[in-house]
């Protein structure tokens, strides 16, 4: 009985980083949609002179720093778990899941920004980029709240001592996951600044 749980559990171990790449690619095939939504819509309503210019609030630069500040961390979090290092380890997914409810909170700042200057996502005096622009960070932020949670769960077992220096996948789970919402937020965001 204790071999077949033993097999099993090394079936799963094997699963589990395809499975993730899998569900990351259907992430990007997502975006991909919206960011070429964008363009279509975009493109037409140039041509029609009505496509709205805005300038990307401050606080999404700041959360940009952020987030590739907290990748960096994240990856420190999984060499020091390697390294056999586990308060290390522990501490810096902690510092990585701060940085993603920091990024979240200047993300929320940014739209409160928006709607300030009269950037709506619908109703009176809403515009299609904009609406375009909440839309994408939306969903983006949706992706960093599973990431968040997910580092959250990584923590907790950490603190519990589920891993090891010879079984730390699923830290090293979670900063595949993290370092992909970072670099899509990076795109993104390069994306929204080139095409305004």
């Amino acid at each position: 009985m204790a071999m077949a749980d033993s097999a099993l559990k090394n079936d799963r171990r094997r699963a589990a980083k395809p499975l993730l790449w899998i569900g990351i690619a259907s992430m990007i095939m997502a975006f991909a949609g919206l960011t070429s939504g964008y363009i279509v819509s975009r493109s037409s309503l140039i041509e029609a002179n009505t496509w709205l210019y805005f300038d990307i609030p401050s606080e999404f630069y700041i959360s940009t720093a952020i987030i590739i500040a907290s990748s960096f961390v994240m990856t420190f979090a999984v060499r020091s778990a390697r390294a056999g290092s586990m308060g290390k380890a522990k501490l810096l997914l902690l510092l990585t899941l701060i940085a993603g409810l920091v990024f979240s909170g200047f993300q929320v700042m940014g739209w409160s920004q928006l709607t300030q200057n009269e950037i709506r996502f619908t109703g009176e005096g809403s515009n299609v980029a904009g609406s375009w622009f909440y839309i994408i960070t939306w969903f983006h932020l949706l992706h960093v709240t599973g990431g968040v949670i997910t580092l959250l769960v990584t923590w907790v077992k950490a603190q519990m001592g589920k891993y090891s220096q010879d079984d730390y996948l699923g830290i090293e789970m979670a900063a595949i996951f993290w370092h992909f919402v970072d670099i899509l937020w990076i795109f993104l965001f390069l994306f929204l600044a080139i095409f305004r």
